[in-house]
């Protein structure tokens, strides 16, 4: 199933590295980051702030803890009338943590919905033994979407961590299982976030998936870029996608302005995510993007 309706991305996404403590270039920065957001009322504060920037939607992971902010969000609806989230599943540590602590099938069954067959069959191993794949990442999408209950979720996106280990376990037909099953069950777009855009592109035609949005690092500098610069804008330019770009800034390498122009003269990115804590930091990105957006 490759239709369904087109939605028009916003051009600016916010994202939420900052909130989980999450630095490409310092571990001191995200502990301080971490400390500072342990508390639900300052990622809120944040997030207030972007709003009165004029961002509206949130491209945020499945951690735990964006269940109390669609929480806040539900209770306060008529407060963010037009605001939406881009969910970006799996939160990988909280799996990953699971399967340690667990085993593979407790972890699955922990992560599962209450009733249902195929979870009384997971007691037993059945479902993996018969290779159900189909219906157990129908169920852990289908988990990872319950914090997003009545909001406005048109974009759905796979992490890096499981498009990327697909790609290199050659396990394609589980992206067309996550594409097919946010068409059908969310109405909602299918995202991949990947570190290798043209290796994803080439297996998403494969599959016959037209026009995939696909969320990578663009930046001037080639910041866990695989492949290089080159390729990428090579890609950019004359590849059926719909681009959002991500580590623009390179954590941090690039001086703001550079880094969002260069950016902003790349063909077709629909859409540019960054992450801030402050509100000088959050102005001064997005007054660069409406700005070069404009001229580029």
């Amino acid at each position: 199933m490759t239709g369904g309706a087109t939605n028009v991305m916003d051009r600016v996404l916010f994202g939420d590295n900052q909130f989980f403590g999450v630095n490409h270039m310092s571990e001191e920065k995200a502990r301080a980051q971490a400390m500072r957001f342990q508390d639900l009322p300052a990622v809120l504060e944040v997030l207030d702030t972007a709003y009165q920037e004029g961002i509206r939607t949130f491209m945020c992971t499945t951690h735990d803890r964006v269940a109390e902010i669609c929480d806040h969000f539900r209770a306060n609806a008529a407060k963010y009338p037009d605001y939406q989230f881009y969910p970006c599943m799996p939160y990988a540590h909280k799996y990953a943590n699971a399967v340690t602590e667990h085993g593979m099938i407790e972890a699955l069954r922990l992560f599962l919905p209450e009733e249902g067959a195929l979870r009384s069959m997971l007691k037993g191993g059945m479902a993996l033994a018969n290779k159900d794949i189909e219906a157990i990442m129908q169920l852990l999408i289908d988990a990872e979407m319950k914090m997003f209950h009545d909001l406005a979720t048109p974009v759905v996106f796979m992490q890096n961590v499981i498009t990327d280990l697909l790609l290199g376990l050659n396990m394609k037909a589980c992206l067309r299982i996550f594409h097919d099953h946010v068409r059908q069950r969310y109405d909602a777009e299918p995202g991949f976030i990947t570190m290798n855009v043209p290796r994803l592109l080439d297996v998403l035609d494969e599959l016959g998936i037209d026009n995939p949005i696909v969320c990578a690092n663009i930046n001037k500098i080639g910041f866990r870029m695989c492949g290089g610069i080159a390729l990428y804008e090579q890609t950019i330019a004359t590849r059926r996608f719909r681009p959002v770009a991500m580590s623009v800034l390179a954590s941090g390498a690039i001086a703001p302005r550079e880094a969002i122009e260069y950016v902003c003269r790349q063909p077709k990115i629909e859409s540019i995510v960054f992450g801030a804590s402050s509100r000088g930091n959050i102005r001064q990105t997005k007054t660069l993007i409406d700005e070069l957006t404009v001229t580029a």
